[in-house]
């Protein structure tokens, strides 16, 4: 048996320290070769937390006419997606544009207004100044951070950003990430409000595939060969709102007062049943001040009857809208009092038709253009934004051209409201028929002396709308119990010739009071 002498145990101890050196020598040498990729990574990974701002762009030139802005007592809502250099989609508005719109509003006199101004608007009615925006943008995208914020910064403006909140941090650079969001809640311009947490997306409705908001639709499931049921679809919609609200609130942002619509489709355009539609209100008016849309079913400009009906429309920028453009969609949007509604028959720009016209437009109402081919009915809303809140006003009319029973001419007073009521007026008759959400659909109606001319004036006031026709009474409806601003409306007109080749009734004056 073979045994070691003390020089064989030394040797192995030597060959024992020799293998740890050269270990020790190796981990350090894979140390400070690893090191600059380490530094690098951990650099990376902190620029995708939070991106470097790009400088605000140079203003230059001579901005937008200033005076063209309104003076409207009620805020605007703006409804803005992203902003960048990228030109791909009609969502993104470059930088330069932004600039010069945010320019343009402060040349003109505009203040922004916080989350918590515009809410206390829509709570209170009241004004908080003279010229006011609220600017909103939808999905929380990267160019908020990179681009927004620094020309929000050199103007003093505020905005809200609507997030998606379970799209926070993905698909980087596209989206926000936690770190940059609470940058921007840090210095005061931006607050944040709620867009669903992941239901902003399109998906199939039927079997065939049909896509649309997963958000406002019951969805098709595939696997069973359905669409999911009612209780499917609410417990859905309120688990996905639920998620949203705590992930804000998780990442110490107070909770969201308002709540934007994903890609603003309206629920009398969905596959939602009467009863459905209203549990998703419900869900919302639960957990929410109001909801944001840019697609309206009637007009609801911020103001009281939006207020009464709890969604506020908004008016949506793309990369195309001019700063001049800007404002004279602020001027379209501004209330204006029935006292400014100065000979509204001579301004043919302040009427928007209903229906399909053609190029002849308004015009056909006072007979200064033919109706397309075809046509039996022709109306227009007088200026719907600016006279959404109207409540108290005397329309004096003048018509002639009608003949027997087959022509007319119209008159809707609180027009887009939840009450509405139809005026009509022909030869020999005139009457009023009452509506609503439910529409009663009272109908009353009065002889008149036949004529081809008759003078029409109509009273509107909250509770009671009287007609008369040629100086004497004929009929009048009066309202429900219901709230004022829920019949708040303006008017519109029309005019109706069923008779082939007989000539078409028209208004040959109309005053507003």
């Amino acid at each position: 048996m073979r045994r070691d002498g003390p020089h064989g145990n030394r040797s192995r101890r030597t060959g024992k320290g020799r293998l740890l050196l050269r270990t020790a020598l190796g981990l350090l040498a894979v140390a400070v070769v690893a090191l600059p990729f380490t530094v690098a990574w951990q650099y990376d990974a902190l620029r995708r937390t939070v991106a470097a701002q790009a400088a605000p762009p140079a203003s230059a030139g001579a901005g937008a006419d200033a005076k063209a802005a309104p003076a409207g007592s009620a805020p605007v809502v703006l409804a803005y997606h992203d902003i960048g250099p990228d030109g791909r989609s009609r969502y993104t508005v470059s930088l330069k544009n932004f600039d010069a719109q945010l320019r343009a509003l402060r040349d003109a006199g505009y203040r922004t207004l916080s989350t918590e101004e515009f809410t206390d608007f829509l709570r209170s009615g009241r004004t908080p100044g003279p010229r006011t925006v609220y600017l909103t943008f939808d999905d929380g995208t990267h160019g908020l951070w990179t681009h927004a914020d620094p020309v929000l910064a050199k103007y003093g403006m505020k905005a809200a950003a609507y997030l998606i909140t379970g799209q926070v941090g993905t698909h980087r650079p596209y989206y926000l990430s936690w770190a940059e969001i609470e940058r921007m809640a840090r210095s005061g311009r931006w607050d944040f409000q709620a867009h669903t947490h992941l239901s902003h997306e399109r998906a199939a409705v039927d079997a065939a595939g049909h896509e649309r908001s997963a958000f406002t639709n019951r969805l098709w499931r595939a696997d069973e060969g359905r669409v999911e049921t009612s209780g499917e679809y609410r417990r859905r919609i309120a688990a996905d709102l639920g998620r949203s609200v705590r992930d804000l609130v998780a990442h110490d942002l107070p909770r969201p007062r308002l709540f934007a619509y994903p890609f603003s489709e309206r629920l009398d355009e969905s596959n939602l049943g009467a009863d459905d539609a209203e549990a998703l209100r419900s869900l919302l008016r639960k957990r929410f001040a109001a909801t944001l849309t840019n697609s309206a079913a009637r007009p609801l400009p911020a103001g009281p009857r939006a207020a009464a009906a709890g969604q506020v429309q908004r008016l949506e920028i793309t990369r195309d809208t001019t700063p001049a453009g800007l404002l004279r969609e602020l001027a379209r949007w501004a209330p204006v009092a029935p006292k400014d509604a100065d000979r509204p028959l001579s301004r043919q720009a302040h009427w928007e038709t209903t229906g399909d016209t053609g190029p002849a437009g308004p015009g056909v109402l006072t007979g200064d253009s033919r109706p397309p081919a075809g046509t039996d009915y022709v109306s227009a809303d007088y200026r719907p934004l600016a006279t959404a809140d109207w409540t108290h006003y005397r329309l004096r009319a003048g018509a002639d051209g009608l003949h027997g029973t087959s022509n007319s001419v119209g008159i809707t007073v609180r027009a887009g409201s939840e009450h509405p009521v139809a005026l009509s007026v022909g030869r020999n008759t005139a009457s009023l028929t009452s509506g609503g959400p439910q529409g009663t659909g009272e109908r009353r109606t009065c002889r008149l002396e036949p004529s081809a001319t008759h003078r029409i004036t109509v009273s509107v006031t909250p509770r009671q709308v009287r007609m008369s026709v040629d100086g004497d009474p004929c009929t009048a409806v009066r309202a429900g119990r219901w709230r004022v601003a829920e019949g708040a409306g303006g008017f519109s007109l029309g005019v109706r010739n069923d008779g082939p080749g007989q000539r078409w009734p028209r208004f040959t004056s109309l005053k507003v009071e």
